[in-house]
Parts: C-alpha cells; structure tokens; sequence
C-alpha cells in the first residue's frame, strides 16, 4: 500500500497575539487542520502547515505557543524572512505596519496571504498585488465572510434564481463596544484612533466590497456619512483617550443591474435583531434574511398582505411569517476553509481568486466612502486594472 505524501508548508505567522490572529487564524484555522491531520488533497497527498509564531512582544509570543502547542516563535521577522523553510508569510498585524512587511515578504519570495485591509491606500494596496505578481508568488487575502454559513446560504439562494429580480438589500451590522471606564472594552483602542489605522469605514466597507460583489452584484459607487458617536474611551491600560476614528458608518451602494444596498455599520448600536450582522434581500419574486449562521426566506406565495391601521395591534407576527433554509451540509469555520483553499492554491496551484487585486478592491471602497464623507457626494467605483 503506498504511503501518502505530505506537503509539509511552513507559514510565518505575524500579528497572531492579537484577537482576531489567536482565535481565528491560528486556533480555530492552523491548528485545527493540525489537529484533523492536514488538508486531505487526495486518498495519498496531505497538506500540513507548519506555522513560525512572530511578533514584537516575547512574553506574548512565549505564552501563545504554550498555550496552543506551537513550537516556535521568534521577534525577529527579518531572520525568519531569511529562513527558506517558511514559503508563506502570513500578516495580522495592524492595517499601518501590514505593507513595509508583505512588501520585504515579497521581496523575500515568500507567498502571502493576510488580513484586510491590506494597506492604508488604495495606491499602496495595487502596488501589493503589482510586486507579488511580478515576483511570481501566490497571494490571497482574508474575506472569510464569503464562507459564513449564512451567507452561503444566501449565495445559494441568489445563484438558484429565489429572488427574481433582486431589487434590493439592506445590511445592519455592530453592537454596543463598552467605553472602557466602567465595563471593559470588547475591541482593542486602536480601532478608535485614526492614525493608528483605526475606523470603522476602513474596517467594515472593505467587507462589504466582498460581500457584494461575490453574493448579490458588482459595487458601481457609493454614498457614505461617517460619525465618531463616543469621542472618548480608555484603553488597555484604563487611561482615557480622545478617538479620531469614526465609530459609525452609514452607506448606500448602487450595484450592478440598479440593485440598491444600505448598510449601517455601528460600534454605538444596541442589538434588537436576529445577529450581530443581518442581511436582508428584497427580490421580486421572495425575500430573505441572512445572519452569520441562519437565513430566512419568504417567497412571493407566503407573503402575508398588512394594511396600515395605527390603531390596533398588528394583527400578524412577523417573524413568524419565515421560514428557516435547511442547513443540508457541514459547515466548517469560515477563516479555516479559506485558509485550506489557499494551502491548495500555494501547493497545487489549484485556482484562488480572493488574491491582492480583491483586497485592494475593498481599500478602494473604503477610501471612497471617507471622500464621500469628506465631500457629501455619490462617488463611483471605477475598474482598478
């Protein structure tokens, strides 16, 4: 009986002592497909990741990989550049230090794959993709919203042809982040400060780019109105700041085919809806509503008739007038299956098309929501190549 071969790809992986970087990427993403054995290529070929943990704080570093079993780690990214081991460099560190390293990752031929938004600019973020395909290496960048349960159901439904004519959409997307003086904050104070990169139109319209683009049609051009709601927090440390970055978002996007899309994105907003994110779709021939996990359909035939009477009771709960799609396939974590996807793509070649030029699409889209802010215009979204 042959034996199976085992691609064995080591990943640098840089900015992993943060929140998103422990829990997704290296927890829940790395090493769960250590834990399952790798990535199953074929009945005799095996992908297994071999991960090098990097950063700027020792004690950090050195708690992190005895807490998940890694073996390495090391402060000094530029030897671990220099280390032929390691074919991909992985970056999870905050949006203002992510291009002067993918730029000497590149450089050093490693392939990359990283976390939105890949810069600051939309400049910096196609002159990214502009060097990675002239060094030759592969690339993606995280989008993992695309593989939400909620919104792969909702992909189906679009791609089944549900909706008819899809007319509309409307995204409600945040929570109440805790100031940080009485209760602890539950985002990193950064967020809140412009020049550390923070902002909530950086970090959000960039995923509605994706999100768009991929599920419903192509994003054409934008409105957005921008607020800082809570102009002080206190950080880590529980010293008060001033915040400079906006803490709120209000946007409508005009997609192809004249579907209009509104989403509010919010840091100030207390929930009373189904999930953190919903997305709702308006076609003529049914609706539906995605959260992260569940989605919701009402077709044209179950679709109740209100009449406005202000003076009674409504007559009819509304959401009871739903009905739940099936969960007919396993779902895995959403960041895990891209990073499996993108294994094969470093590994096989297989095809990957969340690369930089995507990433910088969604820097795109975020730059031209703070001039329309700026501004107070409509700003089209014109072809990045």
């Amino acid at each position: 009986m042959t034996g199976i071969q085992t691609h064995k790809v080591g990943i640098i992986m840089n900015g992993v002592t943060g929140r998103m970087g422990t829990n997704q990427h290296l927890v829940r993403s790395i090493m769960a497909i250590r834990q399952q054995g790798g990535v199953r290529i074929s009945e005799n070929e095996t992908i297994m990741p071999e991960p090098l943990l990097v950063g700027r704080n020792a004690a950090k570093l050195t708690q992190l990989a005895a807490a998940t079993g890694v073996e390495k780690w090391s402060t000094d990214v530029d030897a671990a550049l220099a280390d032929k081991h390691y074919s991909v460099y992985f970056d999870a560190q905050t949006t203002n230090r992510r291009v002067e390293w993918v730029k000497k990752a590149i450089a050093a031929g490693k392939h990359i794959y990283c976390e939105k938004p890949t810069a600051l600019s939309t400049k910096e973020a196609l002159e990214l993709y502009t060097l990675a395909e002239k060094a030759g290496v592969r690339h993606g960048v995280v989008q993992d919203k695309l593989w939400l349960p909620g919104l792969m159901k909702l992909k189906m439904l679009v791609d089944m042809g549900f909706f008819g004519r899809i007319l509309s959409v409307r995204g409600e997307f945040g929570y109440w982040v805790f100031e940080g003086d009485t209760i602890p904050s539950q985002r990193p104070s950064w967020n809140y400060r412009k020049e550390d990169g923070g902002g909530i139109i950086f970090d959000m319209l960039c995923h509605w780019r994706y999100m768009l683009d991929n599920v419903v049609g192509a994003v054409r051009s934008v409105s957005c109105l921008g607020a800082t709601h809570i102009p002080r927090r206190w950080n880590e440390t529980g010293q008060p700041y001033a915040c400079t970055a906006d803490d709120a978002a209000y946007t409508t996007f005009l997609l192809d085919g004249d579907i209009v899309a509104q989403f509010n994105s919010s840091w100030c907003v207390r929930v009373r809806r189904d999930d953190l994110l919903t997305i709702q779709v308006d076609g003529t021939q049914g609706s539906a509503v995605a959260g992260l996990r569940q989605c919701l359909i009402q077709p044209l035939a179950a679709t109740p008739a209100p009449v406005w009477s202000p003076d009674i009771d409504s007559p009819i709960n509304h959401y009871d007038t739903w009905s739940p799609v099936p969960t007919n396939m396993p779902y895995d974590n959403a960041f895990k299956v891209q990073w499996e996807l993108f294994l094969r793509h470093v590994v096989k070649g297989e095809p990957f098309r969340w690369n930089l030029l995507e990433g910088a699409k969604g820097v795109q889209l975020a730059e031209l929501g703070l001039e329309s802010w700026r501004k107070r215009s409509w700003r089209d979204v014109p072809e990045l190549v």
